[in-house]
């Protein structure tokens, strides 16, 4: 196979970038996107093969827009990847602490650290598109009164020095990020699926399809209710099951067409362990 080209949310050293080797190997064209809605151009247009998309982190949650682009661009989820993070904060060197006046980083990484800063309330903490971005962004205009939140990677391509090591909330910190495509593939292996529906506004309605996956063996390893814009009270419920046996995912398939509605499979891949 030709190398991937892998859309990115972020540039060279970003976490995106690191799952994105992690997934793929390091045979792979980075393709920089700013946003995530970028990354799903470049792959509707042609410019990548793949995109990596996180989707929730163990500490900040679930990253909610992005499962409205999921919606937006129905492309098949054929993987994923989990990555423990990191965070330190970097600066020029000879920076010292006492002298910085402004964080920046991207607001995920931000919310992972909430315990740090509330002992650092006279620093002002700024949120922009990318933690590498913010790195090489103090390199190149040599801020000497700004840190950035973000991975030993972009300390290292950016030359800076690290202040503050982990300074994440909790230390057992995960992000999980899918791996989209254009097209359907063929996986060996597959034991896991996303997926996405609807119930009824009736009484124990979600209870009976919850039911249909303990009754039939699957795993439901992730909830996540989302509105349906312009549909008050209406909601898409997005689920991730894993199983043993495909006859058991199978049959509960099956059973959950009868029981819900606008039912969509958002992709079936190969459950990747957290580590």
């Amino acid at each position: 196979m030709n190398t991937p080209r892998v859309a990115i949310q972020g540039i060279k050293a970003s976490f995106h970038e690191e799952a994105a080797l992690k997934y793929f190997g390091d045979n792979v064209e980075v393709v920089e996107c700013t946003t995530f809605k970028q990354t799903c151009e470049a792959l509707k247009n042609n410019k990548a093969d793949f995109a990596v998309m996180a989707i929730e982190n163990s500490i900040a949650g679930s990253l909610l827009p992005n499962y409205n682009l999921l919606r937006e661009y129905n492309f098949p989820i054929v993987g994923e990847v989990y990555l423990h993070i990191q965070l330190h904060l970097l600066a020029l060197p000879g920076v010292k602490f006492e002298d910085v006046k402004y964080v920046h980083s991207h607001p995920i990484a931000i919310r992972q650290c909430g315990e740090f800063f509330e002992e650092f309330p006279n620093l002002e903490v700024l949120e922009k598109s990318d933690t590498a971005a913010c790195a090489r962004n103090i390199r190149e205009n040599n801020l000497l009164d700004t840190v950035a939140i973000a991975n030993l990677s972009a300390a290292k391509l950016y030359d800076l020095e690290v202040l503050e090591r982990r300074i994440e909330s909790n230390k057992k910190n995960f992000t999980r990020f899918l791996i989209l495509a254009k097209d359907q593939q063929d996986i060996a292996g597959v034991n896991k699926s996303s997926i996405c529906f609807q119930v009824g506004h009736t009484i124990g309605s979600l209870a009976k399809v919850l039911n249909i996956f303990s009754e039939n063996h699957i795993n439901l390893t992730k909830i996540q209710s989302m509105p349906i814009i312009g549909k008050p009270s209406e909601y898409n419920f997005y689920v991730d099951l894993e199983w043993e046996e495909e006859k058991q995912y199978d049959h509960c398939m099956r059973k959950l067409l009868k029981a819900v509605t606008n039912l969509a499979v958002m992709g079936e891949y190969k459950k990747n362990p957290m580590k």
